[in-house]
């Protein structure tokens, strides 16, 4: 008889991970949070149906199941806040930090904490033209005001809308007083039914301004 290993077969267990500093650990390009004191540990990750397995060598030794996540997508981090019992603000202070640094990259993040939330899950869900995205933001911002189109920006991270004509159309949304939970998750190759609204104020503030300068 051998002696069994003391690993079980890893194949068994799923695909290894190392927990972070956060307390996430990444699978399949998106951020889980882990319950505390398994920084820098292993752990193993398993799909299990619609849900995310994470196994770990538990404080008594043993492999044991530490917690479940309902799967995500990329850009959608699955952040508990009861991981993070010793921050009294939760999971945000974990959050990657933005660091503006042009003129134009200033002047989105001023629009407010949607506009922030936007930035940093854009770029992980594989949005495109980013920049060009951001300075339409800011121009509706300046026609209709920054707390509509932080509202907008806000619920368009939270959903994964980040198509050229999205972020319009959560404004159309807003304005037409519709529940925000009839917001579905779409992606860079299928975006929400694009509207005017807001363009066309743009359209007239222009109109304006070009009115102004010829008297």
């Amino acid at each position: 008889m051998h002696v069994l290993p003391a690993e079980p077969l890893a194949l068994a267990l799923g695909e290894q991970r190392l927990v972070g500093s956060d307390r996430t650990i990444s699978f399949q390009a998106v951020r889980y949070s882990t319950p505390p004191g398994y920084t820098g540990a292993r752990v193993w990750c398993q799909v299990v149906g619609e849900e995310l397995s994470i196994t770990a060598r538990t404080h008594s030794g043993d492999l044991s199941e530490i917690w479940r996540h309902q799967l995500s997508t990329p850009g959608v981090p699955q952040i508990i806040d009861a991981h993070y019992p010793d921050h009294p603000d939760g999971r945000s202070v974990h959050q990657p930090r933005l660091r503006p640094r042009s003129e134009a990259e200033i002047a989105f993040v001023g629009i407010g904490p949607g506009a922030g939330r936007w930035l940093k899950e854009a770029g992980p869900a594989g949005a495109v033209r980013i920049r060009a995205k951001m300075a339409r933001a800011v121009e509706l911002a300046t026609v209709i005001g920054s707390d509509q189109v932080d509202q907008a920006l806000g619920l368009a991270a939270t959903a994964g809308r980040f198509a050229d004509d999205d972020l319009v159309s959560i404004l159309e949304h807003l304005a037409a007083s519709k529940p925000t939970e009839e917001v579905v998750r779409a992606n860079e190759a299928h975006s929400v039914q694009s509207g005017t609204i807001a363009w066309q104020a743009l359209d007239q503030q222009s109109t304006a301004t070009r009115k102004l300068t010829e008297d």
